[in-house]
């Protein structure tokens, strides 16, 4: 009948047998170390090099602007932290403007700057996530110094106006000797939104390789030289001084290859993306006291969705038993206990954020798997109701 249907493409996804191929003679026939003199470190360089270039060409960037990091996790951290130690900023910390909706990686760091007495304002959003890019203005302080918005967020699919804020922010710097930095957390709209880096008016914007069939382990993060950033790991210097440890010469091909994928096959992975999104939003809309709490111009690739009476972790394990994988929300904090912070930024009540599950798309879904998780949740979620209710 019906092979596994993986919904959970947003926590992460199989790496595509084109990057396997790609990564393979890395392990064992061209293993030398970048840093390495000899003829082995030096191939090992040249590949690193012809990575960061190919990625640069693609993301319309300076390959010199572009550093490989451990994960986005490690690259959002890089990005805030690394414009938070400039000696400057240790002497007299700034203001910081965010959003309550910020992936952990973002929203932590923040927290712990905030200990070290850094300012923070947080953008109210609306219902779906939103941000109104005309309140932008003013949050601003004659000492904010970061900004730091998700372009998609990663439990509802909302997408955030940065452009616009990228200009406002052009603007404001004119006026200004410190410059504001300004950061945007990329990962879930690489491969799912056409992304030149130029157009979205950034200083730093950071990029994640298992999200786009790619391997795990890996990140990237554009800086440009204004964010001045500073080391958060220190060792042998690699990346330009900014990053240190041997660098994971296999991910850094596995990631190239992902990203050229991902933006080689864009237009046609969008179209089915939202044919696919249509059907499960429309096939979703027929099951009785069900509320769809994704903005309908979101990303084609996240849907965020709730049952009322129903559980979203007895949900996700019903499905388990009928080989559909979906999430609880975001897979980074599902296994803590606390409901999701986005959830409850957008002003769901308690009972809707608890049965509420995430159901992301890849373009390998066919609509007639589609049908199937629809028919699998309609049946479920009145099972469950009726053991429940």
């Amino acid at each position: 009948m019906h092979n596994e249907i993986y919904l959970d493409n947003s926590a992460t996804t199989p790496v595509a047998e084109e990057v396997v191929q790609a990564m393979e003679p890395y392990w064992s026939v061209q293993y030398g170390n970048p840093s390495s003199p000899h003829l082995r470190g030096v191939a090992a360089q040249k590949i690193v090099n012809a990575c960061r270039a190919q990625l640069a060409s693609i993301l319309q960037v300076n390959p010199s602007e572009l550093y490989f990091t451990g994960s986005g996790t490690e690259a959002n951290n890089l990005a805030l932290q690394g414009v938070a130690n400039a000696p400057y900023f240790q002497r007299s910390p700034g203001h910081i403007i965010t959003t309550p909706i910020e992936h952990p990686s973002v929203l932590n760091v923040v927290q712990y700057l905030e200990k070290l007495g850094w300012e923070v304002s947080y953008l109210p959003v609306d219902a779906y996530g939103r941000i109104d890019p005309q309140e932008f203005p003013q949050y601003l302080k004659e000492n904010t110094k970061i900004v730091s918005i998700m372009l998609v967020n990663n439990e509802l699919g909302t997408i955030a106006p940065v452009r616009r804020i990228g200009e406002m922010i052009q603007r404001e710097n004119q006026g200004r000797q410190h410059k504001i930095i300004f950061h945007v957390d990329a990962v879930q709209a690489l491969g799912h939104l056409p992304l030149k880096i130029p157009v979205l008016k950034v200083h730093l914007c950071t990029f994640s390789g298992h999200k786009i069939f790619g391997p795990k382990g890996i990140g990237l993060l554009y800086a440009h030289k204004q964010a001045q950033l500073r080391p958060i790991i220190f060792g042998g210097n690699q990346e330009g001084g900014l990053r240190s440890g041997t660098e994971n010469v296999p991910a850094i091909v596995g990631l190239a290859k992902a990203v050229q994928l991902a933006t080689e096959n864009l237009d046609d992975n969008l179209k089915k993306l939202q044919e696919l999104r249509k059907a499960l939003v429309d096939g979703i809309k027929t099951i009785p006291d069900s509320h769809i709490n994704s903005p309908e111009d979101g990303a084609p690739h996240i849907l965020n969705v709730s049952f009322p009476g129903v559980r979203g972790e007895v949900l996700v394990h019903f499905l388990e038993q009928k080989r559909i994988f979906v999430s609880m929300g975001a897979a980074c904090s599902s296994r803590k206990r606390d409901v999701s912070h986005v959830l409850k930024a957008i002003g769901l009540e308690h009972d809707r954020i608890l049965s509420s599950i995430r159901l992301s798309l890849a373009p390998q879904i066919t609509l007639a798997q589609i049908e199937y998780v629809v028919y699998s949740l309609k049946e479920t979620v009145e099972e469950i109701r009726n053991i429940y209710i």
